[in-house]
């Protein structure tokens, strides 16, 4: 298939979803104010597992966790880029520092759970008392995971996810180029390990786009940026069109000073190439 030697990475918080999920969740039910409270004296997923302790504890129930997150807002063209890159054959993975309960739910409700070969996540699960616990990805009070970058939080940094990712391409002997894609600070650590051939996809005006542009010297990978699920949906199928066309030998497809408007689409041979090859779905 079209696709097959190429492997997406999503982030999920502001970039499949258009906010993010913990926030979501407890600002609709109710629970804005305890949370800000407690938020200054621990951490982000100890934070997390005792608002939904709270929760439990007024009464709400799993179905109406279930129900705020079928509400969670999400472009429906990101949608339908997932689906269609899935159909083109794409090996789409989920990096997320979100949870799995709530990763799962919003995309079974959206029909993209199957999608995903696999979700990297904090571990979210109902309980035998009927309650939703969440813990962090990487036990950070036993030890470290390793990492010293200041973006990367304690409870996970992703580039031990991708650096599992690529070991496991390498055993298979599966050449694949990487398209990675996210919006936050934890999402620049794992673009640091991408190499040449690449692509890092960062959302434009959050702090992993800005940490890029700031230190474009580092990225191995071409920086191509988007705003919104339109443009995510418009560069993901020009990336997926060109590598599927040429391979990794695209040449520069965008610059590394951010701006997509200054992608080569010189030839028209090229542009007739992009019509036929791969259908871009809208």
């Amino acid at each position: 298939m079209a696709g097959a030697s190429i492997l997406v990475v999503f982030d999920f918080d502001k970039t499949i979803i258009d906010c993010d999920s913990d926030n979501w969740v407890v600002d609709e039910l109710g629970a804005t104010e305890l949370f800000e409270q407690l938020l200054p004296t621990m951490p982000w997923n100890s934070l997390m597992d005792r608002m939904m302790k709270e929760l439990h504890s007024r009464g709400t129930r799993i179905e109406d966790i279930v129900a705020v997150l079928k509400t969670t807002p999400i472009n429906p063209r990101i949608i339908e880029a997932i689906k269609s890159a899935y159909a083109l054959g794409c090996d789409l993975k989920i990096v997320s520092d979100a949870n799995t309960f709530f990763i799962e739910k919003i995309l079974e409700h959206h029909g993209l759970k199957e999608c995903f070969s696999e979700i990297h996540t904090n571990p979210g699960f109902v309980d035998e008392e009927g309650r939703l616990r969440i813990f962090p990805h990487h036990d950070f009070t036993n030890s470290s995971h390793g990492c010293v970058h200041p973006s990367c939080p304690p409870n996970m940094c992703k580039v031990t996810v991708i650096e599992k990712i690529q070991a496991s391409l390498t055993m298979e002997d599966k050449k694949k180029t990487i398209i990675y894609l996210g919006d936050g600070l934890g999402d620049f650590c794992p673009s640091l390990k991408l190499g040449d051939g690449d692509y890092v996809m960062p959302r434009k005006g959050f702090p992993v786009w800005d940490l890029i542009c700031k230190n474009k010297n580092l990225i191995k990978a071409e920086i191509c940026e988007w705003s919104n699920g339109e443009d995510l949906e418009h560069v993901l199928f020009h990336l997926i069109t060109r590598i599927s066309i040429y391979g990794n030998n695209t040449g520069q497809l965008y610059s590394v000073d951010c701006k997509l408007e200054t992608m080569p689409l010189s030839a028209a041979t090229n542009d007739e190439a992009f019509s036929k090859a791969l259908p871009v779905f809208h």
